[in-house]
């Protein structure tokens, strides 16, 4: 998994690539394609799709590095937010393709299976961004079945500070899905 890159690596990364360096390249790849790769996959659901995404975003980079602005976010999110564009294209693509071929799928249902592929690799994504001690809580609490207190003695903080990284993890991840325009706040809690 790789780290958070500083902003200064970006702002070289884009300056090499921008120089056409081929070794900035790789180092590119050597740390964002396991990251691209499964962005692409967790909206795919098919990995030669997600290997060629992986291409065609790196591609991309590289005949683009000026698209990249430092203003706008961290290198990583860059790359991320390219990867969701080109996967949910070719999901886009083949469905209606499938359509068009007779599928019984309509075209309201593609565009569900889009939104949903859309927030899981956006949730993957935040997850993976997420600090460390956040995402630490988060599997303890729901992929181990811990309540906080037991999170809280596991990761050995108080009861507290084990609510907190909680409730700012799943506050995190309630931007994976945001609600559509018009959904009613019914039923919400507040």
């Amino acid at each position: 998994m790789a780290k958070d890159a500083p902003p200064r690596w970006d702002r070289r990364m884009q300056q090499r690539l921008a120089h056409g360096e081929a070794a900035a390249l790789g180092e590119l790849y050597d740390r964002f394609a396991s990251l691209v790769h499964s962005l692409a996959h967790r909206v795919l659901d098919d990995n030669e799709a997600a290997d060629q995404v992986t291409r065609e975003v790196f591609g991309h980079v590289w005949e683009h590095p000026d698209g990249y602005d430092p203003k706008q976010g961290s290198m990583r999110a860059w790359v991320a937010k390219i990867t969701h564009r080109q996967a949910v294209d070719r999901l886009r693509r083949t469905g209606a393709a499938a359509i068009a071929d007779g599928s019984d799928n309509t075209t309201e249902e593609l565009e569900q299976q889009v939104r949903r592929a859309s927030a899981a690799a956006r949730a993957d994504y935040i997850v993976t961004s997420m600090p460390a001690p956040l995402r630490a809580a988060l599997e303890l609490a729901y992929f181990q079945r811990r309540d906080y207190r037991q999170t809280a003695a596991d990761l050995g903080v108080t009861e507290d500070e084990a609510r907190r990284r909680l409730r700012l993890g799943l506050q995190l991840l309630s931007t994976a899905n945001p609600r559509p325009p018009g959904a009613s706040d019914f039923g919400q809690a507040r």
